[in-house]
């Protein structure tokens, strides 16, 4: 099989940054973490990637990529728990880049969909072609026809990882909103920071995507920031992100890393946020 050439300063580039990252974790911390997509997927790849490996004896690098694993975790166990009660359910990625995270949660049964904007998915349909009962939609989420995509007949679980924080408040509570009223009886699952978060460790990121000006996006900093948004809407669960769900026990792990672990969820307000669609005719 040819391998896909990836040009340096493209799309495809940037989304092969959280990829590298996912495979370096899985290498690192093997008991933690298992990514045998991540591998797979780099191996596909005709990318230079020298520059990614001269960071990986360094511990905020290594830290870098267990933080994006620890998420991908923390959303496959959130897919999976739903998938126990409606196992015909729809899987949705909601900003999916490269991530296999629909598959890895994948029950055998279950619809998935990648949706992401137009030049993402075109990267993702020559690198990872949609599997069976797999759909990639390209779409720009702030445009809610891509719901009407998504067969919910079943059930729906619906999940964004490190996505919302490129988004306003106000339109993360509009699409929350058109999610609950399509999707009823559905669960989001989606990641969270607080504003100091926002301001200090994801500015740098922020800029580079051109946004200079963080004020108005999303953060969290108390549940109450996510209630009162409709009465179809209810927070059932809202957990530390790097420690909320499993234990970071791999021997690998320094005492650097667990120490960046507490930062994280104690400084920086990051969690993991469950909310729930009430059925029709529930208040």
């Amino acid at each position: 099989m040819d391998k896909i050439h990836i040009e340096k300063g493209s799309v495809q580039e940037t989304l092969i940054v959280p990829l590298y990252a996912r495979k370096l974790c899985a290498e690192q911390f093997p008991s933690l973490y298992q990514d045998d997509y991540a591998s797979m997927i780099c191996d596909r790849l005709d990318y230079d990637f020298t520059k990614f490996r001269q960071k990986e004896n360094s511990a905020l690098y290594q830290f870098g990529g267990l933080e994006g694993a620890i998420r991908e975790k923390d959303m496959i166990w959130e897919i999976t728990d739903y998938l126990k009660k409606h196992p015909l359910a729809a899987v949705v990625n909601l900003g999916c880049g490269l991530n296999m995270t629909g598959r890895a949660a994948d029950n055998g049964s279950c619809r998935i969909y990648n949706l992401d904007f137009p030049d993402v998915i075109r990267s993702r349909n020559e690198i990872i072609p949609a599997g069976e009962r797999e759909q990639n939609i390209a779409c720009d989420l702030n445009d809610f026809s891509w719901m009407d995509q998504i067969d919910a007949s079943s059930g729906a679980v619906l999940y964004a990882a490190g996505v919302f924080h490129y988004f306003t408040t106000k339109q993360i509570r509009s699409m929350v909103v058109a999610m609950a009223d399509k999707f009823p009886g559905g669960k989001l699952v989606f990641d969270t920071v607080g504003k100091f978060g926002l301001d200090v460790l994801m500015k740098g990121t922020l800029k580079n995507m051109g946004m200079n000006d963080v004020s108005g996006l999303f953060y969290v900093n108390d549940e109450r920031d996510l209630e009162g948004w409709s009465y179809k809407v209810k927070l059932v669960s809202r957990k530390s992100y790097m420690q909320g769900y499993f234990s970071l026990d791999d021997p690998n792990i320094k005492g650097i890393h667990r120490f960046l672990a507490k930062l994280c969820d104690n400084l920086a307000k990051m969690y993991i946020n469950r909310m729930e669609f009430t059925e029709e005719g529930e208040k």
